[in-house]
C-alpha cells in the first residue's frame, strides 16, 4: 500500500527513482510522482494520475534533473486519486512523501490555516509538508523542523523529507509503516521495502517504530523518538532483481502459480531439516507444551489460509482453534492468557491490522507465533516464534503461492504441535510427512489442466455473479476461490458452506448464477453432490471440481467438470487450490482486466 523511494546520488536520480517505483507497483497504487532538488537546490516535482507510464511521459516532456530526490506511488485514502492529491506534497521550502494515515491532520490543518498557510489537496499527508515549513520558518534548521513536526503527528507513517537549499541531506521517519535505509558508495537510499532498493544496494537497515534519521551521502544517523542516537542492525540481503522478472510468463500471477511446487518444497523443508522420518519444530518444543487453545489471525487470503488450518488443528492436534479477522480481533478484546497461542499470518509481516493483533496478544500474555514470508519484517521481530514461509517475492497483488505456503507452514506447525502434546504418534507423523512431500508432484500434474480451465473461464467471464460452495475444509477454499475471482476479474463472487444453501442463498440461484462446486471424494462427498443437484434443479450452471470417479457421479447433470488428481484427503486442499487460482486468472484474462495490479487493491496493507 503506497510506496516510497528516495536517493542522494552522484548523478541525476530521476531514472533511478522511476525504476524503483516500478518495483513497488506490486503494492498497488492509483497515482505517482517524483520530486528533486535541481541545480539551484530548489524543489521541482512531477505528478500524474494512473500508471507510472503516465508519469514517465510527463517527465519526457518536462525533464527533471537533480542528484537528490524522492518518489511515491499513492493508494488513495484521503482525497480522490487525482494529480493534485498525488505525492510528493510540497511548499516552496519542503517536499515530502508519506505512507500511512495522519489521524490528527484536521486539527493541524486548521491550526496552520489560521496562520495563513495554504493547502492544495484533500490529503492528510500535505499537512506534514506545511507543518515542517512552519517549523523551519521558526528555527531555520531542517533537522529541528523535522523533529518538531514528528512530535506533532498522530497515526501511522513512513515519511521522507527534502528541504530547498539543502541538497546533501534527506530526512526520514517511521511510525507503524515500514521504511528501509540503503547504503551505497557515496550514496544513500530510502525505500518502503528491500524490493525497491535491490538494484542499488544489498546493505540495508530497517528503521524501527519511533525512529527518524538524517541521511547524507556518506552517512546515516538514526535517532529515536526521544531524539537520542541509536544503532540499528545493518543487514546484507540476498535479494536479486531477477526474482522480480516474469521469466517468459504473461503475468506475475501466472508465474507465481507455477512457482508453488518449489515454494511448498522450500517451506516444508523448515520442518523436515534434521530428520529423515519425522518433522522437527523450528523452535523449542517447550514453548508449546502448555498451549491449550489457539487463535489464528489474518487478513484476506492469509485469513483463509488460517481458516483451512483451523480444521487441521482441531482434527489432528486436538486443539480448539479460533479463526479471527485481524481488523476485528483486538477490538473485541478477547480474553487470552499464558495457555493460549495467537498465530499471526501475514505475507509481508507489515500488515497493520495483523501487527496490532500481535501487540494485543502480547499485552494479554499469550504466546505469539508469526507465519510470515519476510524475515526482516516487524511482525517477525516482535513475535515470540517465527515460522517462515519460503514463497519468495510475490509480485501479483492476488496472492497464490503465499497462500499455499502459509497453509504448508500452518499444517507443519499443527503436526509438530500435535506430536508435542501427544495427540499424533510418530508413525502418523512419518505418514503425514510423506504425503506432504508428494504435494509438489501432484501440483505439477494439476498445472497441466490449463486448457480446460481456460475454456471454462471464457464462459464464466460473461456472468456478473458466481457462487462457490464447499463443505468442511473446502468451505474456506470456496471463500478463497471467490476472493481470487472478485479481486482480479471484478466479477461479484461469494463463497458459502454448501450445507447453508437452503438457509438463504438458494434464493439467488437461477440460470444467471453459475455455481462452482468444490467436491473431492471425502466423507462429505455425497452431501456435496446433493447440494449440487439442488442448484442444478433451479437452473444453475454447475462447474464441478472433483477427481475422475467423482465426476462420473454427476457427468450427465453438470455444465463443466474439472478433473483433479486423486490424492489423500490430508493434502487435497493444496491440490484443489490450483484450479481455483487458474479459474480466476483466465477469467480475468478474458475480461481484459489488469491481472497483476487490480484496481483499488494494494499488496501490502500498512494502514488500518
Amino acid at each position: 500500500m503506497c510506496g516510497i523511494v528516495g536517493a542522494l546520488a552522484q548523478e541525476n536520480v530521476v531514472d533511478l527513482l522511476i525504476d524503483s517505483l516500478k518495483r513497488l507497483e506490486y503494492r498497488g497504487y492509483d497515482s505517482s510522482g517524483v520530486a528533486v532538488l535541481n541545480e539551484q537546490s530548489q524543489i521541482e516535482r512531477c505528478r500524474a494520475e494512473g500508471k507510472l507510464r503516465n508519469l514517465q511521459n510527463m517527465i519526457v516532456q518536462q525533464p527533471l534533473m537533480g542528484n537528490a530526490g524522492i518518489g511515491h506511488t499513492r493508494w488513495a485514502t484521503h482525497g480522490a486519486p487525482v494529480a493534485r492529491n498525488a505525492h510528493p506534497h510540497a511548499t516552496d521550502k519542503v517536499v515530502i512523501v508519506h505512507n500511512g494515515i495522519i489521524e490528527n491532520y484536521r486539527e493541524l490543518r486548521q491550526e496552520l490555516e489560521a496562520q495563513d498557510y495554504k493547502f492544495h489537496s484533500e490529503t492528510d499527508s500535505e499537512v506534514i509538508a506545511v507543518l515542517a515549513t512552519y517549523y523551519f520558518a521558526q528555527t531555520n534548521s531542517p533537522e529541528d523542523a523535522v523533529f518538531m513536526t514528528l512530535k506533532r503527528l498522530e497515526g501511522a507513517y513512513a515519511v521522507a523529507f527534502l528541504f530547498a537549499d539543502f541538497a546533501d541531506v534527506m530526512f526520514a521517519a517511521r511510525q507503524g509503516s515500514p521504511l528501509a535505509v540503503g547504503f551505497g558508495d557515496g550514496e544513500m537510499f530510502l525505500g518502503s521495502d528491500a524490493m525497491a532498493l535491490a538494484p542499488m544496494t544489498n546493505k540495508i537497515t530497517y528503521l524501527e517504530d519511533g525512529d527518524w534519521c538524517i541521511l547524507t551521502r556518506d552517512n546515516c544517523v538514526i535517532k529515536n523518538s526521544q531524539n537520542h542516537v541509536v544503532e540499528r542492525e545493518l543487514k546484507i540481503l540476498n535479494l536479486s532483481h531477477i526474482q522480480a522478472e516474469k521469466d517468459g510468463y504473461r503475468h506475475f500471477m501466472l508465474k507465481e502459480i507455477h512457482e508453488q511446487p518449489t515454494a511448498l518444497s522450500q517451506t516444508l523443508a523448515v520442518f523436515t531439516a534434521g530428520s529423515e522420518q519425522g518433522l522437527v519444530p523450528p523452535f523449542s518444543a517447550d514453548a508449546l507444551a502448555g498451549v491449550e487453545s489457539i487463535s489464528i489471525v489474518g487478513c484476506g487470503t492469509a485469513y483463509y489460509a488460517g481458516y483451512v488450518a483451523k480444521y487441521y488443528f482441531e482434527r489432528y492436534a486436538g486443539l480448539c482453534a479460533n479463526i479471527e479477522i485481524a481488523s476485528e480481533f483486538r477490538y473485541r478484546q478477547p480474553p487470552l492468557g499464558k495457555n493460549h497461542a495467537v498465530i499471526i499470518v501475514s505475507q509481508s509481516g507489515e500488515t497493520a491490522d495483523s501487527l496490532a493483533a500481535l501487540r494485543y496478544a502480547k499485552s494479554q500474555g499469550a504466546l505469539t507465533i508469526a507465519v510470515v514470508n519476510v524475515p526482516e519484517s516487524t511482525i517477525v521481530r516482535e513475535a515470540d516464534i517465527w515460522i517462515p514461509t519460503h514463497a519468495g517475492p510475490e509480485i501479483g497483488v492476488a496472492s497464490t503461492k503465499a497462500f499455499t505456503a502459509q497453509m504448508m507452514s500452518l499444517i507443519g506447525l499443527c503436526l509438530v504441535t500435535g506430536e508435542i502434546k501427544g495427540k499424533i504418534s510418530s508413525d502418523n507423523i512419518s505418514h503425514y510427512r510423506q504425503l506432504l512431500l508428494e504435494i509438489p508432484r501432484h501440483l505439477n500434474n494439476s498445472l497441466n489442466s490449463q486448457d480446460v480451465i481456460n475454456k471454462i473461464a471464457l464462459d464464466l467471464s460473461h456472468f456478473s455473479h458466481i457462487l462457490f460452495i464447499g463443505r468442511g475444509v473446502y468451505f474456506p477454499l470456496a471463500l478463497e476461490g471467490a476472493l481470487k475471482l472478485k479481486e482480479i476479474s471484478y466479477i461479484h463472487a461469494e463463497g458459502y458452506p454448501a450445507g447453508e444453501l437452503k438457509h438463504g442463498p438458494i434464493a439467488l440461484i437461477d440460470e444467471n448464477m453459475p455455481v462452482i462446486v468444490i467436491a473431492p471424494q471425502d466423507e462429505l462427498f455425497e452431501k456435496t453432490v446433493s447440494n449440487a443437484q439442488e442448484v442444478i434443479a433451479r437452473g444453475a450452471k454447475c462447474v464441478f471440481i472433483s477427481d475422475k470417479s467423482g465426476l462420473n457421479h454427476v457427468a450427465d447433470d453438470i455444465w463443466y467438470g474439472l478433473e483433479i488428481p486423486q490424492v489423500d484427503d490430508f493434502i487435497m486442499p493444496f491440490i484443489m487450490s490450483v484450479p481455483l487460482q487458474l479459474l480466476a486468472y483466465y477469467t480475468a484474462i478474458h475480461k481484459g482486466t489488469d491481472v497483476d495490479q487490480p484496481r483499488n487493491l494494494a499488496k501490502s496493507v500498512t494502514v488500518e
